[in-house]
């Protein structure tokens, strides 16, 4: 029997099958053996006894995250406040990175759109070539904008608590999910998600609330390939004057000149050096 990993604790592993019947299962002990681990999301293929039953084979990966453990994730819904708090572009930055990395769609949706907010933080990301939808989680019909982007996928909602994640999932669910306030001190939100686990949308579908805003990480590429994973650096590719030019400090780039026409986005650009110097400094064998 085939199902779906929504959910593990403690060494058990809810899989829900196309009937809609919910086994806890324990891993056989070969996976140890290989050294492969069932991930949430994994397609997998079950033997049962009435409600419980034993994972016999992980199915083929499409996508994985290891930070956090996810696997056949289609897309990424980074979810960033038009307001309180205040958006951080490089943080959003490095999980549309990620995700470039892992293969999965980056989709941006800013939330509050109630609020009054800078037009540019939109402009970034749709010059950048990435879905950006505006919505207002205070607005069930607003929400609904996401329905075609989540419909019959497996997507992650991830983003600073705060920013509306668990108000949004709870519309998209029909679950009340428990929200994190905003510190009026650093306005920033609590974390309140505790745990990864699948959660069934009312269009169809799943959707992953990944716990924990740092979770994502940067790996598996070299400084000198980070711009391969900006789309709108992409297309400059061969027209700057030197040969495997990093756009940073050699003259005459292409990619510079397009940041001081305005055609690449200035936070952009500045997340590409922030992260470029970094994986500078990572050496070859933590990349392996």
């Amino acid at each position: 029997m085939r199902g779906k990993i929504i959910k593990g604790i403690g060494g058990f592993y809810y899989v829900k099958t196309p009937d809609g019947n919910v086994f806890e299962c324990k891993a056989r002990g070969i996976f140890r053996k290989e050294n492969l681990k069932p991930y949430i999301g994994d397609e997998v293929e079950i033997s049962t006894d009435n409600k419980t039953g034993n994972i016999e084979k992980i199915l083929p990966r499409r996508t994985m995250l290891l930070r956090p453990a996810v696997a056949n994730i289609d897309s990424v819904v980074i979810v960033i406040a038009a307001k309180d708090p205040e958006p951080d572009t490089l943080f959003c930055d490095k999980l549309i990175l990620s995700a470039e990395i892992a293969g999965i769609e980056p989709v941006i949706c800013i939330n509050k759109s109630d609020l009054k907010m800078d037009t540019a933080l939109l402009e970034t990301y749709e010059k950048a070539g990435y879905k950006t939808i505006l919505v207002s989680a205070k607005n069930e019909a607003d929400v609904k904008n996401l329905v075609p982007i989540l419909k019959g996928k497996t997507s992650a909602f991830a983003g600073f608590s705060g920013v509306g994640k668990s108000t949004l999932l709870g519309i998209l669910t029909g679950e009340k999910q428990e929200t994190g306030e905003v510190s009026q001190k650093i306005k920033r939100g609590r974390h309140t998600t505790r745990r990864v686990e699948l959660l069934e949308l009312l269009c169809g579908g799943y959707v992953l609330d990944t716990p924990g805003f740092s979770s994502f990480e940067i790996g598996g590429i070299k400084a000198d390939g980070l711009k391969d994973y900006f789309p709108e650096m992409r297309t400059l590719n061969g027209k700057c004057r030197f040969k495997g030019c990093s756009h940073t400090k050699e003259p005459d780039c292409a990619v510079k000149d397009a940041v001081e026409d305005g055609k690449i986005s200035k936070s952009r650009y500045e997340s590409y050096k922030t992260f470029y110097d970094t994986l500078k400094k990572v050496k070859d064998w933590e990349n392996k």
